[in-house]
């Protein structure tokens, strides 16, 4: 089998995409510090920002295609840590980039929804990016350095995205906080088009296999937070008291936010992509969440 390399293999993403490539790849997973063991999978300890580090990967593994997903994905981080942010989020995804151009293979790159400011929604690939946010900065120059180094490289901007696996998503601090009976305030002027981290594992993999330049893999619905978790709450049976609709000028936070982000994934949808609505996707994860 042909090697896939996956960087950020330990995080959200990166779990759900190392488990799915197994049937067509023979896997193998970077980690900064914390390794999160598959079976099938080979583990790899990595510092993205050391190039020397990166090229001696290369060299030693020689893959035949590359996912790029690890990152620094916390704007509010990213804003106050301009520096070590931009080494991983630009100047890492560059050495990527470089290395897959030599080598002359598929490289697929996770950037962002939030290289848009929200106003003109919704985005397609060819609109313009305006971010709003250091972290959308950030992602419009990891993009455009990538598509100058590599003409095997795929962009595929992700949305939101939820789910049950050792790392997190943004939903189990929702959950733990409705299951001990505190209030949660959520944003009604958010709005994002969400997909579980199993549909953006599959839409990751088909992009790698099926396209080139700019893709779109959000979801079909446009959500704000407030109705992501009312139907998380309506889901699990949590009490929906507990949730408090607010706006996000009521929350002082480092970045920037953009109102709405919505993507319009058709392209993608064109190329067999297919995510689930959010409530459905829920309902199959409920045993684990």
């Amino acid at each position: 089998m042909k090697k896939l390399l996956v960087t950020g293999a330990s995080g959200f993403l990166g779990w759900h995409v190392v488990r799915l490539a197994q049937s067509q790849w023979q896997v193998y997973g970077t980690y900064r510090q914390r390794a999160v063991q598959q079976v099938g999978v080979t583990l790899l300890p990595l510092d993205l920002t050391d190039a020397t580090a990166v090229n001696d990967l290369f060299q030693t593994l020689q893959p035949d295609a590359v996912l790029h997903l690890a990152a620094q994905s916390s704007p509010n981080a990213c804003q106050t840590d301009p520096q070590g942010s931009y080494q991983i989020n630009v100047l890492a995804a560059w050495e990527i980039a470089g290395r897959c151009a030599d080598a002359d293979i598929p490289c697929g790159f996770t950037s962002s929804e939030l290289v848009f400011d929200g106003r003109q929604p919704p985005y397609r690939e060819t609109d313009a990016v305006c971010p709003v946010s250091l972290y959308g900065e950030q992602k419009v120059a990891a993009e455009t350095g990538m598509l100058d180094r590599c003409s095997k490289a795929v962009i595929c901007r992700m949305p939101l995205m939820f789910g049950a696996a050792p790392a997190p998503s943004f939903i189990q601090p929702w959950i733990e906080a409705l299951r001990s009976g505190r209030s949660l305030n959520l944003f009604v002027d958010e709005i994002r088009t969400p997909v579980s981290g199993e549909d953006a594992a599959r839409g990751l993999l088909l992009a790698l296999a099926k396209a080139q330049g700019i893709l779109h893999l959000g979801g079909r619905e446009r959500l704000s937070r407030y109705d992501m978790g009312r139907q998380l709450a309506e889901i699990l049976q949590l009490p929906l008291a507990l949730l408090h609709p607010c706006r996000q000028a009521d929350v002082p936070m480092a970045a920037p936010r953009p109102p709405d982000v919505s993507m319009d994934s058709s392209l993608a949808f064109g190329l067999g992509y297919q995510p689930q609505p959010m409530r459905a996707e829920l309902q199959r994860l409920q045993p684990q969440l």
